[in-house]
């Protein structure tokens, strides 16, 4: 294709990787192969990314970012901006005339950071930050209006309308404001208003129907309730005097029985006892007649005089008696307003009484909140462009920053700034590991980040004055693993500047460097003499512990009179291994030397070659091993195991892992002492050396060899005499070839 994008590219961790040097680059992210890019996916969370940014980016809100939200995001970026190369800056602040307004989305756009500054009170200020927009309640803070379909008391100035919101709110709820204050939406006027309309309605049946209010409202309603009080103990009593009618050998158990009214007379008695209360209202007989007061429970007298006054009077005329007759027609004249209180509807609406719901409904309320919400909502496109605005904002610092650590790892590989998903450093064992990283569940994460081929150290980060509390992985990429062990405490320094306490909880052990590697099989073999010589050691202190506390046991017994002890037999087996060990031993010392002399006959250089290539064939198994092991050395299973989707094999090379860790160094310019009272007295090896030197010189001397250096006398035959080395034979020639024949 002509018009193809050509791209450039840079190596860096063994693979290529693209290079992002425009606006017009970052546009052009979704015609890259995919293939060609570091990552596919990162978490939104624990990373030196504001969270927000990234927050904004993942458009589905499932906690990670992904290649297709990243180019949407460029586009977003690119499209709204007069010069996309501006990304590249990174800049907090963006101009104001720096948006796209060509356009009908950045004109919205520009509007509404316009908008956003009147309101913080900034009308003067020509660029916008991310903190002016992190705090909604606080650019709508003196806004009636604000696109969000919710209206405040605040929202009009007639006093009426005030009140009626405040009813709603009250009644039916309310919905925070972008301002931070409580108002109301459509949904709350709609169910205020249908449930005043329904209840209203409910009211009016009752006053075109006389049979549901037969004594008007305030009787009736009293009369019902009276009614309601007593209804069940009254049915009870009538159909306990037809049980009696039906069958009169039961009515002394209709009345109960002896032993209860004894059972109760034992306690103390009050009117309302749930003893007495539980008892007939009266004295039960066949077709006996209900009376009003007298001889009635007294628990129930009470409910009955209100029965009387309230009901019976005025609906049946004076009474001191009811018949089941009289009872019924009392409650079948009261059954019409059971039946509409019953179906009563909106008991929310009750309690602002029948006049103020009257009063709302013959008022025009409802129509000026709606009024207001349409108001309101006319300037939703405005207000909800606010959060592209933020968008906007925030992709122009951040944007770039995040696609130089997804697109491709520019920022990790160069070592100028660290990258997003370094934390901080950790300073530990004269090491600055600079190649940390947040973890939220340590053994989890260690699952696969096992597979990198790194030393990794995990540790508890905590600062002790604020609480606060983290997980880290560290990877030592340089010096030996000899003194790093569960346990060790290091100090952490966040992104901030932050110092926390660090403890190392688990180890992933892996080669470090070529240098342990090499001389990793001596201290192997130290450590195993030091461990041999420790047992040895604890064996012969046990044994002259036993033998001292035998010697004690023989001289607090001298008095006794002891058995002589039998003579030992020799061993002859044990002579006989000894004898074989003493061989074995001089055999071998013979060889040693026999071996180190052929090599002093060779000369100095020979000395040392055969002493390299003694120490090459003992280091170079380690070596090697360690060398495949550094070579595969490899970032992505340890940023996969923090929820990334790393696209290539990110490796960590030898000379790249030197940079991640540094060792410590004395500063440029700096004097050293070296005179310590308190080091350790070691072997003398400079004696050593110059007693092996000295012996070597005398051997040659022995043998003659340095016999051209010197002046006859101080030959070794002259010295010597007698016990001079032979001279060496001097093979002799044939007589064929001496005559040439």
């Amino acid at each position: 294709m002509k018009n193809a994008k050509r791209w450039s590219f840079f190596r860096a961790g063994g693979f290529d990787q693209v290079k992002l040097e425009s606006g017009a680059d970052l546009l052009a992210l979704e015609h890259l192969d995919q293939k060609l890019w570091v990552a596919l996916a990162c978490p939104t969370g624990g990373l030196e990314v504001d969270p927000r940014t990234l927050a904004l980016i993942d458009s589905d809100k499932d906690g990670r970012v992904r290649a297709p939200e990243l180019i949407d995001a460029a586009k977003f970026a690119c499209s709204n901006l007069k010069n996309p190369d501006d990304l590249l800056k990174g800049e907090k602040e963006l101009s104001l005339t720096a948006i796209n307004d060509r356009t009908d989305e950045g004109k919205t756009l520009l509007a509404s950071a316009k908008q956003v500054l009147v309101n913080l009170g900034k009308k003067d200020d020509i660029a916008i930050s991310a903190d002016d927009l992190t705090d909604p309640a606080r650019i709508f803070a003196d806004t009636p209006f604000n696109g969000d379909g919710v209206v405040t008391e605040l929202s009009t100035d007639d006093e009426f309308v005030r009140s009626v919101i405040r009813d709603i709110m009250e009644c039916i709820g309310s919905d925070l404001d972008r301002s931070g204050k409580q108002g109301i939406s459509t949904e709350h006027v709609e169910s205020f208003f249908d449930e005043v309309k329904a209840y209203a309605n409910w009211q009016e049946a009752a006053r075109t129907n006389s049979s549901i209010l037969p004594l008007g409202r305030e009787k009736t309603t009293a009369a019902a309730a009276a009614v309601s009080a007593i209804r069940a103990k009254v049915d009870d009593y009538f159909a306990r005097c037809r049980l009696a009618a039906f069958d009169p050998r039961i009515s002394q158990m209709l009345n109960r029985k002896e032993e209860e009214y004894l059972e109760v007379a034992a306690k103390d008695l009050s009117l309302s006892a749930t003893e007495v209360a539980g008892f007939p209202l009266a004295q039960v007989a066949a077709d006996k007649r209900l009376p009003l007061f007298g001889s009635v429970n007294p628990a129930h007298s009470a409910a009955l005089k209100a029965l009387q006054e309230a009901a019976v009077v005025p609906i049946l005329g004076q009474r001191e008696y009811l018949t089941e007759a009289d009872w019924i027609a009392l409650t079948e004249r009261l059954s019409a307003y059971d039946a509409w209180f019953a179906s009563k509807q909106c008991p929310r609406i009750e309690k602002l009484g029948d006049v103020r719901i009257v009063e709302i409904l013959e008022s025009k309320a409802r129509e000026k909140i709606d009024e207001l919400i349409a108001k309101d909502k006319a300037l939703e496109a405005e207000a909800a462009s606010i959060v592209n605005v933020e968008r906007l904002v925030r992709y122009n610092r951040d944007l770039f920053l995040i696609c130089t650590n997804f697109v491709n790892f520019r920022d990790f590989y160069d070592g100028d700034e660290p990258a997003v998903f370094q934390c901080g450093t950790l300073y530990l064992d004269q090491r600055a590991c600079r190649l940390c990283m947040r973890v939220e569940d340590p053994a989890k994460h260690a699952l696969m980040a096992g597979l990198a081929g790194a030393y990794l150290a995990y540790a508890d980060c905590s600062r002790p004055g604020t609480g606060e509390k983290m997980h880290i992985v560290a990877a030592f990429t340089a010096g030996g693993s000899d003194n790093l062990m569960v346990g060790r405490n290091g100090l952490f320094y966040d992104r901030n500047g932050r110092d926390w306490d660090a403890t190392i909880t688990k180890i992933i052990d892996n080669p470090i460097s070529i240098r342990q590697a090499f001389w990793s099989p001596y201290k192997k073999f130290v450590r195993m003499i030091e461990e041999q010589v420790a047992k040895r050691a604890a064996t012969a202190n046990n044994d002259s512990t036993g033998m001292l506390s035998s010697a004690a046991s023989s001289a607090a017994s001298a008095d006794k009179v002891a058995t002589p002890a039998e003579p030992k037999k020799i061993d002859v087996g044990s002579v006989a291994a000894l004898g074989v060990a003493v061989g074995a031993l001089g055999a071998f010392l013979t060889a040693v030397v026999g071996y180190a002399t052929g090599i002093f006959r060779l000369g100095p250089l020979a000395i040392a070659a055969a002493v390299m290539g003694v120490m090459l064939l003992i280091s170079l198994p380690s070596v090697v091993l360690a060398y495949i092991t550094l070579r595969k050395r490899n970032l992505g299973p340890i940023l996969d195991a923090n929820g990334w989707a790393v696209n290539a094999n990110a490796r960590i090379n030898v000379a790249f892992g030197a940079t991640l860790t540094g060792l410590a160094k004395l500063p440029a310019g700096s004097r050293r002492d070296s005179k310590d009272r308190y080091v350790d007295k070691g072997l003398p090896w400079k004696r050593i050396l110059f007693i092996l030197l000295i012996g070597g010189l005398a051997y040659r001397w022995y043998e003659g060899a340095l016999d051209r250096f010197l002046p006859h006398r101080l030959h070794s035959v002259s010295v010597l005499g007698k016990f001079a080395p032979p001279a060496p034979s001097v093979p002799s020639v044939p007589a064929t070839v001496s005559s040439g024949k």
